[in-house]
């Protein structure tokens, strides 16, 4: 999987309400979405089916927190997780690893404002 929307524009500010499930319910699979900022973080909503490619993150930590679906976390040296609604998961920067989804699949994640979503080098 290589064709990924992702949007880095702050979708909603501060004092803003957000209507996640609308939003999720219109993003097709493999669109990233900014939905705000806190402090030195960013909160996005990922909508994903099939499998991401292999990556990692090497300043940031990256926090996974699914909303509907099952999302799996294939770590480097063959550990899986796999993640149910309401089930969250952080993966600490520089481990190696690709998300993926049998079924549609949405999930928050939260990380660092710096992020590359698609990951480093």
């Amino acid at each position: 999987m290589t064709n990924y929307s992702i949007e880095s524009d702050i979708k909603f500010g501060f004092l803003k309400l957000m209507d996640v499930g609308v939003l999720m319910d219109e993003m097709q699979p493999w669109s990233n979405r900014v939905l705000c900022r806190v402090n030195d973080s960013v909160v996005r909503l990922g909508v994903v089916q099939g499998e991401f490619h292999w990556h990692k993150h090497d300043l940031e930590d990256e926090f996974f927190y699914v909303l509907q679906g099952c999302l799996h976390i294939d770590l480097e040296g063959g550990e899986t997780v796999a993640l149910k609604p309401q089930q969250g998961y952080t993966v600490p920067k520089g481990v190696v690893h690709r998300t993926r989804a049998e079924e549609r699949t949405a999930m928050l994640m939260v990380e660092a404002a710096t992020v590359t979503p698609t990951g480093d080098a």
